[in-house]
């Protein structure tokens, strides 16, 4: 048996977040994350959730909350969004490199100045090198769908996780959202029980000073956690279909059996990349969408294996690496060097700020490929 709702992206965060048994939740409202912990703050007061609440005076002081709680072996959440991201850059590398599997939502938020409240990706992109697992989100229904994912692929690897979701395309956005029974869940994520936690009677010592002798091994350990998260993600991901009904993966392929070219993507635009797909299959064109879910650990393999079976590839990135190029762009091109068959990879920049990326400007960017230089830096709809 299930529940649906109607409800937006972020309540549909606060209730993977309720479902999943979160025990402490930190919070600290910026726009247009706000409503997640507001909701969470309603499930604690009224006891849908049995958690501990706390309101604290900045984005910094609720990502050293969470790992303070994780440390203690609770299961810890919180959510933000640009800014407020920026300002918990320091505590991302805490919680990583202590292995405290915490999870948070981020509502992608174009950085200002100038201000924007609308989205793109450069916030959570920005935090990549912090050691996080990153999974970016298509629906309310993934959403809510990743967050008990992420729990139990950061608690089995020790990393902590952060789904992503757009602003207002999703965030605000109502759809419907189906919920299972309590019961399928608490089988599906059991409790978290880490091994190393703060106990008086069982004593250990928590980001003390190393030095040069040992620190780097440390680091090994990280990222060897990465290289096991990615083979969790796609044994949790299975568990999860098999449960639940509903498969995502750490690259979702649409309409990619035959076709000789593709469009990569991440986030809500694929949905209308879809839609652009299917028409230009109408026409004849053989072409399909790899939407890019796992972003950290990143999915080499699956992105090689896509590779190998096309002619051209077309990266639609809503960021920008200043003085280089869009983040996927060169994430995806890193991954095909030296591979046995490199197809033509074409990079657009697109929708900075929350700018539109409507069903034209998918083709556009599509048949803009054709006759563009693969060397160049490709913006797409800029005015100047």
């Amino acid at each position: 048996m299930s529940t649906v709702k109607v409800i937006t992206g972020n309540h549909a965060a606060s209730f993977g977040a309720r479902d999943s048994r979160a025990e402490v939740i930190a919070a600290y409202p910026i726009t247009p994350q706000t409503q997640i912990v507001e909701l969470l703050s309603e499930f604690c007061a009224d006891g849908t959730l049995k958690a501990k609440f706390i309101k604290v005076e900045s984005e910094h002081s609720a990502m050293a909350a969470c790992i303070g709680a994780s440390a203690a072996g609770a299961r810890a959440y919180t959510a933000t969004s640009a800014h407020g991201l920026a300002l918990m850059h320091e505590m991302l590398h805490w919680a990583a490199n202590g292995r405290h599997p915490v999870v948070m939502a981020n509502v992608n938020r174009a950085m200002g100045p100038p201000w924007s409240i609308w989205t793109d990706q450069n916030d959570s992109l920005a935090q990549r090198d912090t050691g996080w697992l990153q999974f970016y989100c298509e629906s309310n229904q993934e959403v809510y769908d990743t967050t008990m994912i992420a729990f139990k692929v950061c608690e089995q690897v020790l990393l902590p996780g952060m789904l992503v979701l757009d602003a207002f395309i999703l965030s605000h956005t109502y759809e419907p959202v189906e919920m299972p029974d309590q019961e399928l869940i608490d089988e599906f994520l059991p409790p978290f029980d880490p091994p190393y936690k703060m106990d008086l009677k069982d004593p250990h010592a928590f980001g003390a000073l190393t030095t040069p002798e040992w620190y780097m091994e440390l680091r090994y350990l990280i990222q060897e956690a990465h290289e096991k998260a990615l083979v969790k993600v796609r044994e949790v991901e299975k568990e999860f279909g098999e449960t639940f009904g509903r498969h995502y993966g750490p690259l979702e392929l649409y309409r990619c059996d035959d076709a000789e070219e593709v469009i990569l993507i991440a986030g809500s635009t694929a949905s209308t990349t879809k839609d652009a797909v299917d028409i230009m299959r109408k026409e004849g064109r053989k072409i399909g969408l790899a939407r890019i879910k796992l972003f950290r650990p990143f999915p080499n393999k699956e992105i090689r294996d896509i590779a190998s079976r096309v002619n051209k590839m077309i990266v639609i990135d809503r960021n920008i690496s200043f003085g280089n190029q869009g983040i996927f762009f060169n994430e995806i091109k890193a991954s095909l060097y030296q591979t046995k068959h490199t197809p033509p990879v074409y990079g657009f920049v697109a929708g900075l700020g929350g700018r539109d990326m409507k069903i034209d400007d998918i083709t556009g960017i599509v048949k803009q490929a054709e006759t563009c230089n693969i060397e160049e830096i490709l913006w797409w709809g800029v005015k100047l």
